[in-house]
C-alpha cells in the first residue's frame, strides 16, 4: 500500500515536472528574434532624432525593438575604415536586414553581400551608385529611399546668395571620404550662373576642419557652403564656433547645424528619410523581397534660418526668404 502511494506521488511529481518542462521546451524551439544591423556615418549623440524616426517606421509595420526585433546600432563617427570588418561580422552572423542611411555604408554593404536584404538611404541616384537596377524594380537584395541632396545644391547656393547678395567668392567645404562627385559638379555648374566663384576645401578630421578655417581666415571668402556629411554634423559646435569667430556666413544641408548656431540650412528632411528606412526594414522582416519594393523618392525639403546668427553677422534676411522658411530661429 505504502509503495503504491509512493509511486503515485512520484507520478504526480513527474507530471508536475513535465508541466513545467513542456512550455520551456516549446519556448526553446521558437526562433530567436531577428537582428537588424543599423549603420550610420555619424555618432549616437547626433542621431537621436534619426533613431526615433527609424523606430517609428518599424513600429508602423508591427515591430517593437526588444519585443520582436533586435536592432544593433553601429556608429562610424566618420571612420569609414571600420566598415569592412563591421560588415564582414554582420554577414558572417547572417543578420535579417542591414539598414544603411548614408551613401558610403550603403555602397559598402552592397559590396559585402548579395543575399542579406539591405535598406539604404542615399542622396545620390541609387541606380548610378550601383545599388539597384531601377527605381521601380530594384531587382537585387537592396532597396530604400533616395532623398534629394544633389538636386537641391543649386537652390541652396541661390538662397545663400539671396542672404548675402554681395557675396562673390564662396568656399565649399567637403569631406573627401564621403564627397559626392555629383554635389561638387552641381556646385561648380550652378556657381557661374549666379555669378559666384568657387574654392573647394577638404576636411576629413577635426584637425583638418581647423586647417580649413585657417585657410578661410587667411583668404577671407564672402561665404561658406558646407557639403552634407554626418561627420560635419557631429562637429556642429566646432563649425558654429569657428564661423562666429571668423564672422563668415555659412550654409548647411541639415537643420541641426542651424539650431546649434549656424546661419541657414536647406536640404532634405533626413528624419523623414530614415523613417522610410524603418518602414521598409519592417516590411522585409514580414517577408517582402527588396527586389519587389520600389525605391521611395523623398521630396520633403526644409529651409531653416537662424535670425539671431543673421543679426550677429549684420545680415538682414529678405522677407521673401523668411516667407518660405520652414522654421525661423529667433
Amino acid at each position: 500500500m505504502q509503495s503504491s502511494q509512493h509511486r503515485r506521488r512520484e507520478f504526480i511529481t513527474l507530471l508536475g515536472g513535465a508541466a513545467v518542462a513542456w512550455p520551456l521546451a516549446a519556448r526553446a524551439q521558437q526562433p530567436a528574434m531577428p537582428v537588424v544591423g543599423f549603420i550610420r556615418d555619424g555618432s549616437a549623440d547626433t542621431s537621436a532624432r534619426y533613431v526615433a524616426a527609424f523606430r517609428k517606421g518599424l513600429n508602423e509595420t508591427g515591430y517593437v525593438e526588444g519585443q520582436n526585433v533586435t536592432v544593433e546600432y553601429h556608429w562610424l563617427e566618420g571612420h569609414y575604415d571600420r566598415l569592412p570588418a563591421l560588415l564582414a561580422d554582420l554577414v558572417r552572423r547572417q543578420v535579417a536586414v542591414i539598414a544603411t542611411p548614408g551613401n558610403v555604408p550603403s555602397i559598402a554593404a552592397k559590396a559585402a553581400t548579395a543575399t542579406i536584404p539591405i535598406v539604404f538611404g542615399v542622396g545620390d541616384d541609387p541606380v548610378k551608385l550601383g545599388l539597384v537596377a531601377s527605381l521601380a524594380r530594384p531587382g537585387g537584395n537592396a532597396t530604400g529611399i533616395n532623398f534629394f541632396v544633389t538636386e537641391v545644391v543649386a537652390k541652396r547656393l541661390r538662397l545663400l546668395h539671396d542672404l548675402v547678395p554681395k557675396a562673390v567668392r564662396i568656399a565649399v567645404l567637403v569631406n573627401p571620404e564621403n564627397a559626392s562627385k555629383t554635389t561638387l559638379r552641381e556646385v561648380q555648374e550652378a556657381a557661374p550662373t549666379i555669378g559666384l566663384q568657387i574654392q573647394i576645401l577638404n576636411a576629413r578630421t577635426i584637425a583638418e576642419i581647423d586647417t580649413a578655417f585657417a585657410t578661410l581666415a587667411r583668404e577671407r571668402p564672402d561665404a561658406l557652403f558646407v557639403a552634407g556629411d554626418a561627420f560635419f554634423l557631429d562637429r556642429r559646435v566646432q563649425f558654429t564656433t569657428l564661423t562666429a569667430r571668423d564672422r563668415i556666413p555659412a550654409t548647411y544641408s541639415v537643420r541641426e547645424l542651424v539650431t546649434a548656431g549656424g546661419l541657414m540650412s536647406y536640404g532634405p528632411d533626413l528624419a523623414d528619410a530614415v523613417h522610410h528606412v524603418g518602414v521598409y526594414t519592417g516590411s522585409i522582416l514580414k517577408g517582402a523581397m527588396p527586389a519587389d519594393l520600389p525605391v521611395v523618392q523623398s521630396t520633403k525639403l526644409e529651409l531653416v534660418i537662424n535670425l539671431q546668427t543673421a543679426r550677429a553677422l549684420g545680415i538682414e534676411v529678405p522677407s521673401g526668404v523668411l516667407s518660405i522658411a520652414d522654421e525661423v530661429i529667433e
